[in-house]
This record gives C-alpha cells, structure tokens and sequence, in this order.
C-alpha cells in the first residue's frame, strides 16, 4: 500500500492486526517508554497512544519493532527498491537483460522529489511544548525527538539535490535550552549535517535546518539508510514511499509537506548548550556534552498529526529491526565498496560499533598455501577507514577457506578464529584514533583505540570447552573462573580503581597463570566484575565486554612482549570491569515498572500482549 502519510499507516496496521491503540492517558515522563520496552521485548505490536498527558497530539512507536512488520509496510515497493539499490551497485546487470529491468525503471520515477508552491494550507502554527514531551530514562536530561529527519542543505550548492536528510537526536526540553526558542541538536563525527555547518561556517552565515517527524514511514528509514554513492536520502525516500517526496519552502526553510511536524530554526557558528544526558544505544548513558544549539524560527503541525518515537537501550531493541531492516535492503553493497570483502556484521548485541566480524579474501599468493594473514589485513584498513564501520573498536577477521562462515554464529566464528589465531603475530593495534561518540570506554569524546584479531590457515589449537584446571587456583582478588565459549573463559577480579592498579593486579594474575605452564586451549580470558553475569548468555559476554573495554588500555597478556614495536601475548586478557569514567547502565525505574502493570490487567488497552513480569 502507498501511504501519503503517517496515519494512513497507523490505520492499515490496525487493520491487519500489527497495531494496538492504547486510550488511557499516559504520562509521557517515562511511563510511554516503559510501555514501548514491554511490548518490544514480547514481540508485540505498535502502539498508538491517542491519549498523553500535556499534550493534544497522539504518538505512535514501535512501528518497526520487527523485520515482518517492516516489511509489511512497505510491502508494495520492497522488491523494486532492492533491485534498484542492486542497479546503483552493479549497473552492468541492467545493460545485460534490460527488459527484466523495466519494473525497476518504472519504480525510480517516483524517486525526484516534487517541489510545490507552498506548505499545505492545513498545517498550523504550534510550539514545542505542544508537542508530546517523551523523556526516556529517568537520568535522561530531558525530553527528546528520537525518530527526527534532520533536514539540511549545502551553504555552497543550495537544493533539494544538494541536501542531507540524517537522524541525530533532538533535545526538546531540559538543560539550558529556552523552551520554545531553542532544541539541541546531537550529530557525530562522520555525518553530512557537519559538512554543511563547516561550509555555512566559513561563508559566515548561521546554517537553515529543517527537523521533521513523522510522514510516510519511509522518510523515517531513508533518514538512517547508508546509500550508495550518487543516491540521496530524499529520492530513496520517494523510491520505497512509492510516492515522491513532496516539499515546499517557508521563510527560506524547507518543508516536508507530508511531515507530520516540522520544527525549523538556525544553527550558528560557536552556539552550543550542554546536550544530555540521554540512555543510548550502547545500553548506557550518553553525558552532558556540548553540542549545537538551534534558534527556533517555526515549529508547524498538521492538525491530528502523530508523533513517531522510539527507544534505545541496551540491544536488542527496535533500533535493531532497523538495521536487520538496512541490511536486507543494501545486501551486497558493501562488497561493491570495499573489494574482497565477502561479510561483514556490526554485532548488535555489542551495540553496533564496538564490534565487527567479517570475513575477507586471500587472493595475493593462490600458488602458495596461506599460512598468515596478508590481503584481509589490507581488507581490514579498508573497513576501518569506511563510514560508520571507522567507528568500531574490535574487528575479528578472517578468510574464508576449506568451509563456509557465518558471522551471525558468534561462536562458531570467534572458534574459528581462536583456533587458528597466532598471538603472537595477528593482533594488530591502532592507538590515539576515533571511535563512537557514544562509547565512554575510551580516554575522551570520540577518541580511543581499536585492535584487529586476525586469522587464516590450519587449526592451530583445540579450544576449552571447561575451565581448564591452570585457572582453579588464581591470586588473591581473582576467581570464580567461568566458561564463557569454547576458548573464552571469564574471571572475577575487585573493582577497577585505576589503571596504575589495573596494571599491577594484572601483570600478577599473568604471572600466576603462567606459572601454572602453557594454556594454549584458552587463548581470550575475560576480566570482569561478575562472572556469572558475564557467562550467563552470549549476549551478557557480547555487550559487557566489548563496552566495557578499550583495546589500547584494557588488553593485557600471559607472557606479552614487544618485537619490533609489535605486541604478542600467550593469551589475551580484556579487562572488562566497569571504570570510574564509564557511562552508567540503563536501569528501569521500578516505580513506573509497577505503574504500568494497570495496561496489561484484564480490562486495560494491552491485555492481549504477554509480556515477561
């Protein structure tokens, strides 16, 4: 179905049983949230919440809380767009069959975006405050807009052609912003709305933003698509809208004509306010940092528009269909950008950027038996230097040889991995670089460190699958020895104080260990501050520790050296203990838990779903 807007969704949801209208009032301080998290957790349905307290508008959330659902919205333009994404990457397919293109041509002349003399006369004049002022997590600093279509255009090559459509939150309230006059604005390294405010910057003029929310769903997923080079989010949104985008201009502004809300304004140059705190994606708290503040000049509402949310937490989350969601549209894309790559997977559970799996190539000596890694090092600077992926801390990478790969099967990829692994060779370190804004394990905003673990060849060792008997009998402050995965076993150690201690208890646990003699069958040994916790699942092992650590700082050996500036151990140890300067952990506040229980009692809007008490 094309949806011209966001309740046409709503509504045909509704119909064919994927949304559930919750009419009791509910407090968009953190109760909205809690209802969102439940529902997620058990698979449910979306919401529309035609009721929040403080405000006469509606909100909608979890409209893409799984892949099914996802795709069932955008049932009737799903297949096109992928073909089309396909053309952009290998556009030889086209001149090879191009009458089995011709649906594909048809599809992409709904992708120009269709410019109209003015705003629609129905859309009203409203502030801030009017609108649903969700706050997510009790720490959070204030309300925020957490599915927002940041609008922004080129300073140097004004248009529609020359914009930027990307989804950076947006602080409504809290902190020091002036409600009604002024919202932050929190965007990373790497992102398209930097470029332009460098460019506004220079020319010396404030830079015009658009925020929109809601609209046809899939302005929302065009708005966090990685595209092909060439392709703008605004024609990908007209593309999988099966509909063009349609947009006017206010006061110079640009508008969205289909947006349920539009909030314009001016960032200007050196004009930042404290931004945060704000529980993220990684399962923690993102802190107060100072970040853009925007002016705002208008802020416009359809008159029964629905304002889209979602929220993030520790993974999995709604966050994750959308990336499941990305990937399924862009398949092979990254083959195309970065050649012998063959996979590459950005491990939810670790949060995305902490930790990369991927699987390369070793085509540089097809007469010769490999015997160490060589081109999938080469792969690896690549992925490493690439968009997003730049971000990550961990990357385990190797070459798919003698048998098929996986790297959705964390445990049969680290095994394989860990087996043939050469530590005192493959572990490869970058110190004093970027990593995600949002990961407080490093030593400042955005910067830390990253390590690559590589492997090729034979089998090199058989791998624990019980805790060998070398880490029974451990120095004073360590113990409670746990298998985590065949070859990766978690200890218990005191609390982190700093690293100068860190340094101390360490270096005598490595001794102690290897006094015990070789413990090649365990070669990655955890450090943490329960492991029972971090044994418990594959997802426990997965987020605490590749958040909890940075690889510069916190990766330590049995019996490591350095040859030639390259560090080799016996066996790795993450010290994967919380740190003093470390975000705190999400934490669901138990009032607003008990709070909530009256939606899903008999009687209540969600006593249909099932969820986990």
């Amino acid at each position: 179905m094309i949806y011209r807007n966001l309740e046409e969704c709503v509504n045909d949801l509704e119909k064919h049983g994927h949304l559930v209208r919750i009419r009791e009032e509910v407090d968009p301080h953190l109760e909205m949230a809690a209802l969102h998290l439940k529902v997620f957790q058990a698979g449910g349905p979306a919401l529309l919440f035609e009721n929040v307290k403080g405000s006469k508008f509606r909100a909608v959330s979890n409209l893409f809380g799984t892949v099914e659902r996802s795709k069932f919205i955008f049932r009737q333009t799903w297949d096109s767009v992928q073909d089309v994404i396909a053309l952009r990457n290998d556009p030889v397919k086209a001149m090879k069959n191009p009458f089995k293109h011709v649906r594909t041509g048809l599809a992409a002349r709904h992708a120009l975006p269709m410019k109209q003399s003015a705003k629609p006369a129905e859309m009203q004049e409203v502030n801030i405050s009017d609108l649903p002022l969700i706050k997510h997590w009790q720490g959070d600093g204030g309300a925020f807009v957490t599915l927002p279509q940041v609008y922004s255009e080129d300073p140097d090559k004004p248009g529609i052609m020359n914009s930027n459509l990307g989804m950076y939150r947006v602080q409504l309230s809290g902190n020091d912003y002036e409600m009604d006059k002024e919202v932050g604005i929190h965007y990373q390294i790497h992102r398209g709305i930097g470029i332009h405010q460098d460019r506004a910057n220079r020319k010396g003029e404030p830079l015009k933003v658009s925020i929109f929310a809601g609209g046809p769903p899939a302005h929302t997923l065009s708005a966090v698509m990685p595209l092909p080079e060439g392709m703008s989010e605004l024609t990908f949104a007209g593309l999988l809208s099966g509909r063009r985008f349609r947009y006017s201009y206010a006061d110079g502004f640009c508008i969205s004509n289909d947006a349920d809300f539009v909030i314009t304004g001016e960032i200007h140059q050196g004009e930042t306010k404290p931004e945060g705190p704000f529980g993220d994606h990684l399962g923690y708290y993102s802190l107060t940092h100072p970040f853009p503040v925007m002016r705002v000049h208008k802020v416009y509402a359809r008159p029964n528009a629905i304002f889209p949310f979602t929220v993030v937490g520790r993974p999995p989350q709604e966050d994750t269909a959308f990336g499941a969601l990305i990937h399924e549209l862009t398949g092979d894309a990254i083959k195309q950008e970065i050649p012998g790559v063959k996979e590459v997977h950005a491990v939810d559970a670790a949060g995305v950027h902490p930790l990369l799996f991927a699987i390369g190539s070793e085509r540089y000596t097809p007469y010769q038996q490999v015997k160490q890694p060589a081109e999938i090092l080469t792969i690896a600077n690549r992925i490493l230097g690439t968009g997003q992926l730049s971000l990550a801390k961990y990357l385990f990478m190797t070459a798919e040889e003698n048998q098929p790969l996986d790297t959705h099967d964390v445990e049969g990829f680290l095994a394989y991995i860990l087996e043939r692994m050469d530590l005192k060779r493959d572990i490869h370190f970058y110190t004093n670089t970027t990593i995600d804004t949002l990961d407080y394990s490093g030593t400042g905003l955005n910067t830390g460190s990253k390590v690559i673990f590589a492997a090729v060849g034979e089998k090199k060792r058989e791998l624990c699958r019980e805790v060998p008997v070398q880490l029974y009998d451990l120095p004073s402050g360590f113990g409670g020895a746990r298998l985590v995965m065949p070859g990766i076993v978690a200890i218990q150690g005191s609390a982190f104080s700093s690293y100068a201690q860190a340094q101390q208890e360490i270096d005598g646990l490595c001794e102690a260990i290897n006094a015990q003699g070789a413990l090649d069958s365990a070669p990655l040994i955890i450090l943490c501050d329960d492991s029972e916790f971090m044994s418990a699942t594959t997802n426990n092992f997965l987020w605490a520790a590749f958040t909890r650590s940075n690889p510069s700082h916190d990766i330590y050996g049995v019996n490591s050296f350095y040859e030639f500036k390259h560090w080799a151990c016996d066996n790795v140890v993450i010290d994967a203990r919380v740190k003093p300067h470390q975000a705190p952990p999400l934490i669901p506040d138990q009032t607003v838990e008990k709070n909530i229980e009256r939606f899903f009692a008999e009687g209540g809007s969600l006593s249909g779903v099932h969820v986990k008490k």
